[in-house]
């Protein structure tokens, strides 16, 4: 004997489930995603050679590898490298479920001494991270 009364709350409680998150039938969204960023020197293996937070400006070119959890659909992030306030490079970097590395490198010119910031963005342009480092002579 069916009971169709215990059926139709279940039916009930998975759309409200459903409902209640929009992300599992409307595509990514932006507070999903969990990530971890460091700022390198290499990258070998999906694996970060030289991590740090200050390089000499004689490194020559640095790397921001990206470690994303949580991806549910095929997206994008973006790296936005920034010298002072200046945004000086600016890298789209597609990203598969349901965990993905990825990562964007920038060459340092001798005269560009002082702060950096790399800015990681999810597809929609909110910003999920900044990773912060610094030039020295």
């Amino acid at each position: 004997m069916r009971n169709y009364f215990l059926e139709s709350a279940i039916c009930i409680a998975i759309v409200s489930l459903c409902l209640l998150n929009p992300a599992s039938s409307h595509g990514q969204q932006a507070g999903e995603l969990k990530i971890t960023s460091t700022i390198c020197e290499n990258v070998a293996n999906r694996e970060a050679i030289g991590a740090g937070t200050v390089f000499a400006f004689s490194v020559g070119r640095l790397y921001c590898l990206s470690n994303i959890a949580g991806i549910q659909t095929p997206t994008e992030i973006v790296h936005a490298w920034y010298y002072g306030e200046t945004q000086r490079a600016r890298v789209t970097l597609g990203v598969n479920p349901p965990r993905w590395r990825t990562y964007s490198s920038k060459i340092i010119q001798a005269h560009e001494i002082g702060p950096w910031r790399v800015e990681i963005l999810d597809a929609s342009g909110n910003r999920m991270e900044t990773v912060r480092f610094e030039i020295t002579e």
